[in-house]
């Protein structure tokens, strides 16, 4: 059956950015849907931003085109232009190799809920406002000037 039960599908807040850049990234969770039903051509993510949550770090992406769907309550677009308040039904698309940082936040006291579509392969991905990259062709974070994040050490 294609419709997808969304409460059997894990909700996670994972994130793999490095400290300091994962903390911010607490009130985003989302679900995988595509492997739950079985699309291998395209990713695509079901994502609840809480109050105060934003959906990554602002980002443009290489070789990825992103597309995304405001489904419930409201949130702003921050892109280098500017800023835009989406609503249910608004939609948004970001090509690929255009250097448009962008990212939603959700400056509401109520949940708000979006669909994202992409790659499932990540692609060199560019942080505007930060010290990060994302380098796809070893699938790491890495400072601006390439050198790697240090990983805290368990004792």
């Amino acid at each position: 059956m294609p419709k997808l039960d969304l409460d059997a599908i894990e909700q996670t807040n994972r994130t793999f950015y490095p400290e300091p850049y994962a903390s911010p990234m607490k009130n985003r969770f989302y679900r995988r849907l595509a492997p739950a039903a079985g699309l291998t051509d395209f990713g695509v993510s079901h994502v609840t931003l809480k109050p105060g949550g934003i959906s990554s770090q602002r980002h443009w992406h290489e070789g990825e085109d992103e597309f995304v769907v405001l489904l419930q309550g409201e949130a702003v677009l921050v892109e280098e232009d500017g800023e835009m308040v989406m609503r249910a039904g608004d939609c948004a698309a970001f090509p690929k190799g255009v250097p448009n940082g962008h990212h939603l936040v959700n400056r509401s006291d109520k949940d708000c809920l979006f669909i994202a579509v992409g790659r499932i392969v990540a692609t060199d991905c560019h942080y505007p406002d930060i010290d990060m990259h994302l380098n796809a062709a070893n699938g790491r974070f890495t400072h601006k000037d390439g050198t790697p994040f240090r990983v805290a050490r368990e004792s």
